[in-house]
């Protein structure tokens, strides 16, 4: 089983799940550098991405389009079904599909893909039916955590490496 997509929530997988406003409203997030290059280095593998999230953020929108994540795809509330309707678009089936998220809202579409990943932080509920329970955090490195699990169990380490060489 070869993994053709990744599919990222965003709170609590890519981001501590915190959400931070200033005086004025703004809302801050902190993103991982680390997990930005190991994405970055997933689509020069010839690899896909999408975000799947149920938050609306212009920050959110700006992670994605700095680490040129096509599909993306915020305010949504029933992401298993924009993950079918993506795979559909993308002629992909669910088994060719690594998912993480960290919460209830992502369980349905966590319980699809074909390989189920959650931070060590995520709710329990969400443990019990997950694939792999990585070490890291949310924000703390874990999306790269996970896609560099599939690099090696795919067999993809030295043209990973080579990228960077």
């Amino acid at each position: 089983m070869s993994i053709k997509l990744i599919v990222l929530d965003v709170d609590g997988t890519m981001t501590d799940s915190r959400i931070t406003y200033s005086e004025t409203g703004d809302e801050i997030k902190s993103f991982n550098v680390k997990d930005g290059l190991a994405i970055a280095s997933w689509r020069k593998l010839g690899r896909q991405v999408a975000i799947i999230t149920g938050r609306k953020s212009d920050i959110v929108a700006r992670r994605a389009k700095e680490l040129r994540i096509e599909y993306f795809y915020q305010g949504v509330e029933n992401k298993r079904e924009v993950l079918e309707a993506l795979l559909e678009k993308l002629d992909i089936s669910m088994e060719h599909v690594a998912a993480i998220g960290d919460d209830l809202n992502d369980l349905p579409m966590l319980k699809a893909a074909g390989i189920s990943f959650v931070p060590r932080d995520a709710s329990s509920y969400v443990d019990k039916i997950a694939d792999v329970i990585l070490t890291k955090k949310g924000g703390d490195g874990a999306v790269r955590e996970m896609i560099e699990y599939l690099i090696k169990k795919e067999g993809l380490e030295q043209k990973y490496l080579a990228l960077w060489d």
